[in-house]
């Protein structure tokens, strides 16, 4: 059984995955954490989750439960993974990470622990999320620059960043697949009287309301012809139950930055 701590566990992501690993067999939590100042310290971690009793209660010290952890998962705050991933490093533990927002500078920060322990980084954690990770650079490269790409993500009115980190992830593998870079090309929204696409442009449309789980379409834009490639979420068990799948898979892993692509043998 691989013995788990979850960062972020009175967030919706980590409610989700201390239920999801209660229906587990392979799975156990044994560690459940978040801001120090969170009400709901103390608190057990199974029933604010919404399933039973689990004896392990809401701490607010990672380095007071992690002695136990056989790999850790975030679902925190970018700013706090930072924290979270040189904990896991000193305390040589594995770290699945599907925190998103991270600012460059915070991302290298996280990054550079894995000279030591093994990172799983992954903006979405669904496995058909993933699936069109790989199919949609295929088809940006079979259908060349005579289509024009576009992005549009809809999530929750609660959802801080923007775009998600599941668009900004389709959108490098968009650039990637045309041989470009996203930095380049990438347009964020459209507005004004001389708002004209240029070839190259990879579009990314943000939408928030009411209370979408995740969203994400592919626009492929041909002259009299359009391909649409999507992906929709209807519960957060798809996001849970593919970062228990990402925990068995680095589990044992050596150290070093890996993907869900890896861990669905996509690569």
């Amino acid at each position: 059984m691989i013995q788990v701590v979850v960062c972020g566990a009175t967030g919706k992501m980590g409610r989700r995955i201390i239920a999801c690993a209660a229906e587990d067999a392979d799975i156990k939590i044994v560690g459940a954490v978040d801001r120090k100042d969170n009400p709901d310290i103390g608190k057990d971690s199974g029933e604010l989750s919404g399933c039973a009793k689990n004896s392990v209660p809401i701490s607010g010290d990672l380095a007071a439960v992690i002695d136990g952890a056989d790999v850790v998962i975030d679902f925190s705050f970018h700013e706090a993974t930072v924290d979270v991933a040189e904990c896991c490093k000193k305390n040589k533990k594995p770290l699945v990470i599907g925190t998103t927002g991270f600012s460059t500078q915070e991302l290298e920060k996280v990054k550079a622990n894995a000279d030591s322990i093994a990172l799983l980084i992954a903006p979405n954690m669904s496995i058909g999320a993933n699936v069109l990770f790989h199919k949609a650079g295929e088809i940006a490269r079979i259908l060349g620059d005579d289509y024009d790409i576009e992005i549009i993500e809809a999530h929750h009115k609660f959802k801080k960043d923007a775009p998600s980190g599941t668009a900004n992830k389709i959108a490098e593998v968009l650039a990637e697949a045309r041989g470009s870079d996203i930095e380049k090309c990438g347009v964020y929204g459209r507005k004004g009287d001389n708002a004209l696409r240029n070839k190259e442009d990879i579009g990314v449309h943000v939408v928030r309301g009411g209370d979408i789980i995740g969203e994400h379409t592919v626009l492929y834009c041909g002259m009299g012809e359009r391909i649409e490639l999507s992906h929709k979420a209807s519960t957060r068990d798809n996001f849970a139950k593919g970062a228990l799948r990402a925990v068995k898979y680095l589990k044992d892993a050596a150290p070093g930055i890996y993907d869900m692509g890896d861990v669905l043998s996509l690569k």
